[in-house]
């Protein structure tokens, strides 16, 4: 069940990277440019993460070198299409979408586009018309479940009052607060 563990560390990891983003572009402090700079430095975690770790591990095994052109075509793509939905959640932040909003509407959303593409490049043994119906009504409940915590999320906290010092300075001198 080694599996099980890291499937449920990604869960874990990819259900902070929008709330990690969010914070990293508004941290920026950069309305015009600040979305491209924090993912200029998602790019740079890549880069630690994705490319030095195999690479170190690679070479640790003492690894054949050797890889096919499907395999590095299909890993290159997967890695453009990962990119890209890392930048498009940042453009979703940047045009006012909450990470709350946000990540469930794309961790709502992927897996049934995950299920429907998997079963187009690999369609079921016996036919379309083995699968059965709870797969279908998997797929829906994936779609509501992305609806509903889109639509009913909790409110945000609001923003705590002034202290009375601060709102006495304001009304003395309505220009200048420090």
């Amino acid at each position: 069940m080694n599996w099980l563990t890291f499937a449920l560390m990604t869960v874990v990891s990819w259900g902070l990277y929008g709330i990690f983003l969010h914070n990293g572009q508004t941290a920026m402090a950069d309305k015009s440019n600040g979305l491209y700079k924090a993912f200029l430095f998602v790019g740079l975690a890549y880069f630690i993460t994705a490319v030095l770790a195999p690479l170190g591990m690679l070479i640790s095994r003492k690894a054949s070198w050797s890889m096919p052109t499907a395999g590095m075509g299909w890993s290159l793509v997967a890695g453009i299409v990962g990119a890209l939905g890392a930048f498009c959640v940042l453009l979703a932040f940047a045009n006012g979408g909450k990470p709350g909003v946000v990540m469930s509407i794309v961790f709502g959303g992927a897996p049934v586009v995950n299920a429907v593409v998997a079963l187009v490049l690999h369609p079921p043994e016996g036919g379309w018309g083995t699968i059965k119906p709870q797969f279908y009504l998997g797929i829906a409940m994936a779609a509501l479940g992305g609806c509903l915590v889109t639509i009913y999320k909790p409110a945000p906290p609001k923003p705590a009052p002034a202290p009375a010092v601060v709102q006495a300075a304001a009304r003395s001198n309505p220009n200048k607060i420090n």
